[in-house]
C-alpha cells in the first residue's frame, strides 16, 4: 500500500481532539480541586418540581421512588457511578453528610450491576434509598449530563440546587452551603468539617 499524506489527517485530527479535551479535563480537575465551580451550563431543573423517576432496585437497599422528593425536609439526591473517579473523591463527604442525619439519596448512573455492588462495598452504602437508572433514561429527564450530579430538594419536591461536580469537604463548605442559605435553607454539618472557607 503507497503512503499517502491525507492518511495522516484523520490521525492529526483525533489526536488533536483528544489533546484539547485532556487539556480542558485538566484545567477543570484543577480547577475543581481549590474549589471553583466549574458548572459551565445552568441547571434545567433547579426552581423546578423533581421529576419522575422510574428506577431499578439494587439489592437491600430500599427502592427510590418519586414519592420519597417530598415531605422529607431537605434531601440530597445523589446520580453516581462506580466508573467515575469523582464519585469515588465525594464519597466520604457524602457519608459524613448522612450520618450527620441529612436524607441521602442516590441513582446509580449508566452502571454494571457488579461494579456498582463493589463500589458501595469497597466505600460503604450511605444512600437511605438507591435506583439504578442502567439506560440514562432518569438523568436524561433530570439534565444530568456528567458524574456526579447532585439535586438538593425541599419538601414540597423542588430543586432548590443543582450541583455538577464531586461534593467535597471543600466544596461543601464554599459553594453549596453558602448556596443554599442564600435560598434559606440548611444542611445539618457534619462534626469536625468546617462550614465557612478557608
Amino acid at each position: 500500500m503507497k503512503f499517502r499524506p491525507m492518511m495522516i489527517v484523520p490521525l492529526a485530527v483525533t489526536l488533536g481532539f483528544f489533546g484539547l479535551a485532556a487539556v480542558q479535563l485538566s484545567r477543570t480537575e484543577d480547577a475543581r480541586s481549590i474549589g471553583v465551580d466549574t458548572a459551565a451550563l445552568p441547571s434545567t431543573r433547579e426552581g423546578r418540581v423533581a421529576p419522575h423517576l422510574d428506577l431499578t432496585a439494587l439489592d437491600d437497599t430500599p427502592l427510590l421512588t418519586r414519592a420519597d422528593l417530598e415531605g422529607n425536609g431537605l434531601i440530597i439526591l445523589n446520580f453516581f457511578a462506580s466508573w467515575c473517579p469523582p464519585c469515588r473523591a465525594e464519597h466520604p463527604t457524602l457519608t459524613a453528610l448522612a450520618e450527620a442525619g441529612n436524607p441521602l439519596f442516590g441513582v446509580n448512573y449508566r452502571d454494571q450491576l457488579g461494579q456498582a455492588r463493589a463500589f458501595l462495598s469497597e466505600l460503604g452504602n450511605p444512600y437511605d434509598r438507591i435506583g439504578r437508572d442502567e439506560e440514562a433514561r432518569n438523568g436524561r429527564d433530570w439534565g444530568v449530563v456528567a458524574m456526579p450530579e447532585t439535586f438538593f430538594i425541599n419538601s414540597e419536591g423542588v430543586v432548590v440546587l443543582h450541583f455538577r461536580g464531586p461534593i467535597t469537604q471543600r466544596v461543601l463548605a464554599n459553594q453549596v452551603l453558602p448556596s443554599l442559605q442564600e435560598k434559606g435553607y440548611d444542611l445539618v454539618i457534619p462534626e469536625g468539617f468546617e462550614a465557612t472557607e478557608g
